[in-house]
């Protein structure tokens, strides 16, 4: 994949605080799967801007991988306020990337698109915005990828450890989202259940490995995998 260059007729892109990196595969009218990263793939280290520090998951590059060969798009789509709070920075984010990169071409992996949104309210200008469209629970780079790639939304799917996650998935009318959650309790697992409405589908699962496994199960793909 190649990095999409800014736009200047694009705001969205103009503004320094987003990322937008698509593969040139055809996955015109094919639902995806979209992935958080911090605490899906990847360890939550806490704004993670180095790539020394970035542990892949047990069993993410492997469920990815499995996505890939049945010709599913894995989109990530990540919240990215230490950009905005100058934590780290681009570079830091494309490094830490990369690293990923390599871990999940080790396995055999490779992610289809990657959105990012530095954009925070308590971050300093220009990216000091409160409720940009593309940060989650926004819908945006779930919208922009969907366009870009000729997605069908309307079958795809969401993982992610926070409810945001999901409610981004919601907002951009996905048939569903499946939370990341070891315990039986806890404040994400009861926001995440709660945006269970008619139309989209919450499900709870221990890892993205498992989450993987009961969408294929279920045959929440099919659609992609016919038009391989």
């Amino acid at each position: 994949m190649t990095r999409k260059p800014p736009s200047p007729t694009n705001p969205w892109e103009a503004d320094g605080g987003l990322w937008c990196e698509v593969s040139s595969a055809d996955f015109a009218h094919r639902p995806a799967l979209f992935i958080d990263r911090d605490g899906v793939i990847v360890e939550d280290a806490h704004y993670l801007g180095r790539a020394e520090d970035m542990r892949i998951l047990a069993g993410a590059a492997d469920a990815i991988a499995r996505c890939n060969r049945l010709g599913i798009p894995v989109v990530l789509v990540s919240n990215q306020s230490g950009i905005a709070r100058r934590l780290y920075d681009w570079d830091g984010f494309r490094s830490v990337q990369a690293a990923l990169s390599a871990a999940l071409a080790h396995a055999g992996a490779h992610l289809d698109g990657v959105f990012a949104c530095a954009h925070h309210a308590d971050g300093r200008a220009p990216l000091n915005v409160a409720d940009h469209p593309w940060r989650k629970p926004n819908p945006g780079m779930i919208v922009a990828a969907g366009q870009r790639m000729k997605l069908d939304l309307s079958h795809s799917w969401i993982v992610g450890d926070r409810a945001s996650d999901l409610a981004a998935g919601r907002a951009a009318h996905l048939e569903g989202g499946i939370l990341l959650s070891p315990s039986e309790d806890g404040p994400e697992r009861k926001a995440a259940i709660e945006l269970k409405v008619e139309g989209f589908v919450v499900e709870i699962s221990a890892s993205l490995e498992d989450a993987v496994s009961l969408l294929l199960t279920r045959g929440c793909f099919d659609n992609a995998v016919d038009r391989k």
